[in-house]
């Protein structure tokens, strides 16, 4: 089992390969290597991350079939059901880091801001529930200076938005609590860079 740490560094080190080009995982994987997953699994990360097609978890960090838990849903929100996928994942292996992925243009971040400066724009309900998650992020920006640069608005929001679901991570789950009192999981944050592949890892 590797400690929260050496994780990091491997999801580190992985991405920092993505990013010049080095990938050592290949594309096909051979029926063989498949097998040898069918009866168990072991990742060594979590990943609660955003279902945007241009940010798959597995790519972003260089890691192979079986290596990362990976939770997507839109704007990397976190509800009860997100909620007990991480604690699965963190009491059923040997994972001793969850990492909440956020990314550069998250849409989910946008709809939000969309929905807050036109609120008489009809919305699903469905949609609406992961809006109403991402809200309480943006809101607060939106009272400030950064309500007239939209570009602005959005860099923080999306910021704003992974520090929430790491924090409700970290204090909404007895679960997860426990795990994190005991020395044996860590929950941080980062964002991944459309731009350029460069994953930043938040220090909290």
């Amino acid at each position: 089992m590797l400690t929260s740490q050496e994780a990091l560094d491997r999801l580190k080190q992985g991405n920092q390969r993505f990013v010049n080009g080095e990938s050592s995982i290949p594309h096909l994987i051979s029926q063989e290597q498949r097998s040898l997953l069918t009866a168990d699994q072991n990742p060594f990360a979590i990943v609660l991350g955003c279902s945007d097609s241009r940010v798959p978890a597995e790519i972003v960090f260089d890691q192979g079939l079986g290596d990362l838990f990976v939770i997507r849903v839109a704007g990397n929100i976190v509800a009860p059901s997100q909620v007990g996928s991480v604690e699965f994942a963190a009491a059923s292996y040997d994972c001793a880091v969850v990492v909440v992925l956020g990314h550069s243009h998250c849409g989910a971040v946008k709809a939000t801001i969309e929905t807050l400066r036109n609120p008489n724009h009809g919305t699903s309900n469905n949609l609406m529930s992961i809006v109403s998650r991402v809200r309480p992020s943006v809101e607060i920006l939106m009272q400030t200076e950064l309500k007239d640069d939209l570009n602005k608005l959005c860099e923080h929001a999306i910021r704003s938005n992974v520090f929430a679901s790491v924090n409700q991570l970290r204090h909404g789950s007895a679960v997860l609590e426990h795990l994190i009192e005991q020395g044996k999981l860590k929950v941080v944050g980062a964002e991944y860079s459309l731009e350029t592949g460069k994953v930043e890892f938040f220090d909290f």
